[in-house]
């Protein structure tokens, strides 16, 4: 069956199953994913008879099913990646995850949120219990000291610059994964 938008068929929200999802509903979408490929969510949904929503589809497929999904333990250098980017890019987790083959957004938000950011947390008390005994007044002055920025341009549009070989080291990692970190100081890095 050729998949088109198809609104009749389309289950209503009391008919919509919800919760854990069987094995038999896992082959359902593997096999719907293998002829129409990973698109049209909503259509794949209503049309092999699944009875859940489109977004429901996708997120089980994208974090479950996939083929090419990493399972297990992070790997160190995996873990030390993740510190490096996150420094870098923030939040921003599907960006993370595309420089990590195999590992899904979901998962390594999930393991910076439970594994990571305690890590820091507790390398990072020693570090408060130092500046607890120095007066906020100086922690200021050596928060902004103009002499740690390299401010380009007038108020309105300046923005910090910094050596990007001095903020990160990458100098233990293969250089063909590190293509994305020219490109992205290339193009002017995160807004």
């Amino acid at each position: 069956m050729a998949l088109t938008k198809v609104e009749n068929l389309r289950p209503t929200k009391k008919e919509i199953s919800r919760g854990a999802w069987t094995p038999k509903e896992d082959r359902k979408l593997a096999e719907a994913v293998k002829i129409h490929g990973p698109k049209l969510w909503k259509a794949i949904a209503t049309t092999t008879g699944l009875n859940r929503c489109g977004k429901s589809c996708r997120l089980r497929w994208m974090n479950y099913l996939r083929p090419n999904i990493k399972r297990g333990s992070m790997s160190d250098q995996e873990e030390d990646l993740i510190l490096r980017l996150h420094k870098l890019l923030g939040n921003r987790w599907s960006l993370i995850a595309g420089r990590l083959p195999g590992r899904t957004d979901n998962e390594i938000k999930n393991y910076w949120k439970y594994h990571l950011s305690k890590k820091i947390d507790k390398s990072n008390e020693g570090i408060s219990s130092k500046e607890e005994d120095s007066t906020s007044e100086e922690l200021m002055r050596e928060k902004i000291n103009p002499s740690n920025f390299n401010v380009t341009g007038s108020d309105e549009d300046s923005k910090i610059s910094f050596d990007l070989d001095d903020f990160f080291d990458f100098s233990n990692e293969n250089p063909s994964t590190l293509e994305w970190v020219g490109k992205f100081v290339e193009f002017g890095g995160v807004d």
